[in-house]
């Protein structure tokens, strides 16, 4: 038996605001690409590629049956599920010109970051979920006299390193020297762990990486080892000095890195020291990654790729505490993009401390005082700058007179908060857990086909971990003017993959009652209950809920759901935050439907979330989820949008 796999309609975007598509064809479902349609036929059928637009047909070995899947898995570079991270599918993939399908290095080293990502919350779900045993135990201990020494924290992030290593999962486990591709200069990395993940550096806290002698073999037979191939400066060593361009490193060894920081033995020329001495020798470029405070960060610190440096002069001296060090002088290569850190401070654009002190100010706040953190706007491409008009800003939903809403679902019986799954009627409905970790104030583990939240009728308190998305505005955000693009939305702040953005407000009407997408294209679908039964093209997400018998409200004879949407939400004359964020062909963020009032899926609430950690002021964008041709103008004829969101792997067109 043979297997046919179809490259699916492509999801093009544009410059036009957040809307679902209501009028024909295929949708994908927010931000999901559908990469690839399976299924089995005979054995006369052949797999196609594409090739230039054309198809090109390929045989396809037989295949036993049990690993037809794990085979067309590997064609398509799907590992398991399919999953890359939060809420997302693998990405559109590029072609060359003999028809192989490849993605960027941009795009694999996001889905690498997404990989981790995903591990981590995991494991910190584990982690939190340890604590609270080992805690219980403590005390139970204490009760009767006996002292538990059980330390009640680890490195979870050390774990998910360890398990992407185990499972392949690091993008470039080779060492090499010169740029990674895919790593550009002031590329930011959340930890020192999601540099191992990527291959980038391959320790979590030496300063020095480098390669050893087993890499004297074969391409590399004509040097001499170890060759350095990045360092990190983060501050740890109390002889580094930092000018920038011009950089005098401490070498390595002698220093209590987990302790004091200070020198307390002798460094010798060995390993990465004499790793960088050979560099210099070889006239080999080292990667430089200068680490900054940030209370955003796990760790503490964030590090931003400056670029590379040559090994230029060293030399042996005492240090402050007296010690012998090595000192290594590096000089940036020239050509390179300019640095986004000087003296190890962060500087990537201006971070103004309050509305005050923003450029281009046309409006202090957005939402009149609505939200718990003021909105400002800013316009620095009019002349004369103008604020957002035509719409009235509202925080939570507005329903119209024929939408009815459901009573209030029943709850759990918890007090305070929601801390046990076992015994929590909420965490049942998300598949036995909490679909949430405590960590920075609460992050979404991943994408779920629907999120179960404590509602009214819940005994638990409004600080419950499982209230996650109902809290308010946690980030400083800007609505800022772009050239093409009409308004988007930034954050001030680091904003860590899985935290809530803000929901999708405007009026809740029936979507046969709503203007079509050409007369207002800031119409959003609630079509959670069409995605988890895969209708009409749509990419199903991870299921392990349990829907209540009164959460999709089908009549007896209703057997099939139509793939026509019933409800959506109306944010053309008001609305939030939501209405502002723009589409993006490689987005930052995704969408999540969310039920925590009541449990009827086609009203849920729809909530984005962060779906990689995102530095201060990049653009918050997700994915508007139009098929290609699905928008039919009064006059029959498919109607186009072209797209300006300048993502490395635009697809030219929204509709």
């Amino acid at each position: 038996m043979e297997v046919v796999v179809e490259v699916g309609d492509k999801v093009v975007a544009a410059e036009g605001r957040r809307t679902s598509d209501r009028t024909r064809g295929r949708r994908i479902s927010y931000n999901e690409t559908i990469l690839a349609k399976i299924e089995e036929v005979s054995p006369k059928k052949r797999k196609y590629q594409r090739n230039g637009g054309k198809r090109k047909t390929v045989k396809v070995p037989e295949q036993k049956e049990s690993t037809e899947m794990e085979m067309v898995r590997g064609l398509l570079g799907v590992d398991g599920d399919g999953l890359t991270g939060l809420g997302f599918k693998l990405e559109e993939v590029e072609e060359d010109g003999n028809g192989v399908v490849e993605k960027s290095d941009h795009l694999r080293v996001k889905e690498t970051l997404r990989i981790f990502n995903n591990y981590y919350l995991h494991l910190i779900q584990d982690e939190e979920n340890r604590c609270k045993l080992i805690e219980a135990e403590k005390k139970q201990k204490a009760q009767k006299g006996v002292e538990d020494k059980r330390i009640p924290h680890k490195r979870p992030d050390l774990k998910a390193i360890t398990k992407m290593m185990n499972t392949g999962k690091v993008l470039y486990p080779s060492k090499r020297f010169g740029a990674i591709p895919g790593v550009d200069v002031g590329h930011q990395f959340f930890s020192r762990a999601e540099m191992v993940a990527v291959g980038f550096h391959s320790h979590w806290l030496n300063g020095i990486d480098y390669m050893g002698t087993s890499y004297s073999t074969g391409e590399y037979s004509e040097y001499t080892f170890p060759l350095a191939v990045a360092i990190v400066l983060s501050g740890q060593y109390e002889d580094d000095l930092d000018n920038s361009e011009d950089v005098v490193y401490t070498g390595q060894g002698g220093n209590n890195l987990l302790g004091d920081k200070k020198q307390n033995k002798d460094q010798k020329m060995l390993r990465g020291n004499l790793a960088l001495k050979n560099s210099m020798e070889q006239d080999l470029p080292v990667r430089v990654v200068r680490g900054h405070s940030s209370k955003s960060s796990y760790v503490g610190k964030v590090y931003t790729y400056d670029g590379l440096y040559k090994v230029v002069n060293y030399w042996a001296e005492k240090g402050i505490s007296g010690f012998t060090v090595y000192k290594f002088r590096l000089k940036r290569l020239e050509g390179q993009p300019e640095l986004t850190t000087n003296q190890v401070q962060f500087i990537r654009g201006r971070i103004p401390d309050s509305v005050s002190e923003v450029r281009g100010l046309v409006c202090a706040d957005i939402s009149e005082g609505q939200e718990n953190i003021p909105i400002p706007a800013t316009n620095l491409v009019d002349d004369p700058p103008v604020p957002p008009t035509g719409f009235k800003y509202r925080k939570s939903i507005q329903v119209v007179d024929n939408v009815k809403i459901p009573a209030a679902s029943s709850g759990c019986d918890c007090v305070g908060g929601c801390t046990n799954p076992n015994i929590c009627a909420c965490a049942r409905l998300n598949g036995s857990d909490f679909p949430y970790v405590h960590r920075d104030g609460g992050r979404l583990i991943e994408a779920k086909a629907v999120v179960f939240e404590c509602g009214p009728k819940c005994g638990c308190g409004s600080s419950c971990i499982n209230r996650t998305s109902q809290k308010g505005l946690r980030y400083r955000f800007e609505v800022f003017r772009t050239p093409k693009k009409g308004w988007g939305v930034r954050s001030w702040d680091y904003i860590p993959a899985g935290a809530p953005i803000c929901e999708y407000t405007g009026f809740l009407k029936r979507s046969d009652e709503g203007d079509s997408v050409l007369e207002n294209n800031f119409i959003f679908d609630i079509d959670c209950l069409q995605t988890m039964k895969g209708l009409d093209g749509r990419q199903m997400r991870l299921r392990d809920v349990s829907i209540p018998s009164d959460g999709i409200h089908e009549k007896p004879e209703e057997k099939v759901v139509d793939s026509m949407v019933e409800y959506c939400i109306d944010a053309g004359v008001t609305g939030n935050l939501a209405r502002f964020i723009n589409h993006s062909c490689e987005p930052n963020l995704f969408v999540q439907c969310v039920l925590s009032a009541h449990h009827d899926i086609k009203l849920a609430r729809v909530m984005l979330f962060a779906a990689d950690n995102i530095p201060p002021l990049q653009e918050l964008t997700y994915d508007y989820g139009y098929a290609l041709d699905s928008v039919i103008g009064p006059d029959g004829k498919v109607k186009e949008m072209a797209c300006y969101c300048g993502a490395e792997g635009c697809r030219k067109r929204l509709f």
